[in-house]
C-alpha cells in the first residue's frame, strides 16, 4: 500500500511516517519503480505499536527501545517492565507539578476580586516571581 492508505490504516500521519523514517526510528522502506512507498502488514503494524506508544506519552527515544525489544523474540520482560515503569514515575513527577500549579492558580483565582479594580492578586504573583 502507499503511504498515504498506511496513514489511514495505523492511524499515524503520513508526515509522521516519513519523520520516523528520517530518524531511524523505522527502517527505510522500499520504494516502487515510480518512486512510491510501499507498505505492508508488517509495517502498518509497526506504525499501529509506536501510535499507541505515543498515545501512552513514550518519548521517541525510548519507543525506539520498546521497537527493539518488540522486534527481539529473545527480549527479557524485565527490560520493558523497567521502562514501563520509569515512564510511569515520569508521568507522576508531571502529574504532582501540573496539580502544584492547579492548587496555586485556584488560590490566586479565589483571592482575586475579579471586580472593575486594577488590583488584582494573579498579576501580582506573575509580577512577583522571576
Amino acid at each position: 500500500m502507499k503511504i498515504g492508505e498506511a496513514a489511514l490504516t495505523s492511524g499515524v500521519s503520513a508526515k509522521m511516517i516519513r519523520h520516523y523514517e528520517e530518524i531511524g526510528l523505522l527502517p527505510p522502506n522500499l520504494r516502487r519503480a515510480n518512486s512510491y512507498r510501499d507498505y505492508g502488514t508488517s509495517e502498518v503494524h509497526e506504525l499501529r505499536f509506536i501510535r499507541r506508544a505515543r498515545d501512552l506519552g513514550f518519548g521517541l527515544a525510548d519507543i525506539g527501545k520498546l521497537l527493539d525489544l518488540w522486534r527481539n523474540k529473545a527480549r527479557h520482560s524485565f527490560d520493558v517492565k523497567a521502562l514501563a515503569r520509569a515512564h510511569a514515575a515520569e508521568l507522576n513527577a508531571k502529574i504532582s507539578e501540573m496539580e502544584a500549579m492547579r492548587d496555586t492558580l485556584v488560590l490566586l483565582a479565589n483571592a482575586c476580586n475579579g471586580d472593575n479594580r486594577p488590583d488584582c492578586p494573579i498579576i501580582n504573583d506573575l509580577a512577583s516571581k522571576t
